[in-house]
């Protein structure tokens, strides 16, 4: 998924003509602490609440020197790993986008990104979560993907995490079922360290310790 596919068309931007009072009006409607200032098809850059609210006369244009404007932005090509990656480094509530001729084309808020995340890991989805733990020699998602197709399930997402100074792992897959206790006890064959289990519906009512005691009153 690209920074094209999930620029907001609701958050209108700023001109330089505007005030800083109705800068801080707008970013309070729509919850941001960002708005890119635009003037035509050209981003003049990033307001910020934190820095406009310094500003003791909120009358104030934005095209006055005293209004910090940070020159941030994403081309429209990039993957949202890098969006996710500068809003994370630089505290963003937003970041405008930009085409390959420096035309601004819109904004992709937090909000945004969360769905496009939720939408890009199947957040929605229902199924059962597995979070393994391994060493970084032996991090083989085909052999991953080997078992759980084997359990007649298939991975809707997956991702690693790793640790610093450690060759630890942890990969954690979901996948289109929600019952699971047999793709767990898979993994624990092939000598996997499962740490943790979400979503697996089987639960244990009984039901399957009477059976076997009838059974074997039956047998008596």
């Amino acid at each position: 998924m690209f920074a094209a596919e999930i620029i907001s068309d609701a958050v209108p931007s700023l001109r330089t003509d505007d005030t800083v009072q109705k800068a801080l009006d707008r970013m309070n409607d729509f919850k941001l602490k960002h708005l890119p200032v635009v003037n035509g098809v050209t981003l003049l850059g990033l307001v910020s609440e934190d820095d406009l609210l310094n500003i003791d006369n909120h009358d104030t244009l934005l095209s006055a020197s005293t209004v910090n404007i940070l020159n941030v932005f994403v081309w429209n090509n990039v993957h949202t790993y890098d969006v996710i990656r500068l809003l994370s480094q630089l505290k963003l509530t937003a970041v405008p986008v930009l085409d390959q001729h420096k035309n601004y084309l819109g904004l992709i808020s937090v909000n945004n990104m969360i769905n496009a995340v939720a939408e890009q890991y199947a957040v929605n989805e229902p199924g059962g979560i597995i979070v393994l733990e391994i060493s970084n020699r032996d991090n083989s998602l085909a052999h991953i993907a080997q078992i759980v197709e084997a359990d007649n399930a298939q991975v809707l997402s997956s991702y690693v995490n790793s640790f610093e100074d450690s060759t630890r792992l942890e990969v954690t897959l979901k996948v289109n079922k929600t019952e699971i206790t047999s793709l767990v006890a898979s993994f624990e064959r092939y000598d996997y360290l499962v740490k943790e289990v979400y979503n697996n519906t089987q639960v244990d009512n009984g039901s399957q310790e009477r059976y076997d005691s009838f059974m074997n009153y039956l047998n008596v």
